[in-house]
């Protein structure tokens, strides 16, 4: 899956929803889009920092639903 970012530069581009971590864990993302909106680096919690995500669940999976 590819996700928009904003590097810290300012310029747009998308990249492997694989990458994400790691884009941001090295300061190169300052902003990308989640389906509720933009994520901002150092405002909105981010998976895998800081400790146990709280947050509403917004993965597409937790959607399907079995029967």
């Amino acid at each position: 899956m590819l996700i928009r970012v904003m590097y810290s530069t300012g310029k747009y581009d998308m990249v492997k929803d694989s990458l994400l971590d790691e884009l941001i864990a090295s300061g190169g993302v300052q902003r990308f889009l989640r389906s509720d909106g933009w994520a901002t680096k150092g405002r909105e919690p981010v998976r895998g920092r800081g400790g146990a995500y709280t947050g509403p669940e917004r993965r597409k999976s937790a959607a399907i639903t079995k029967e």
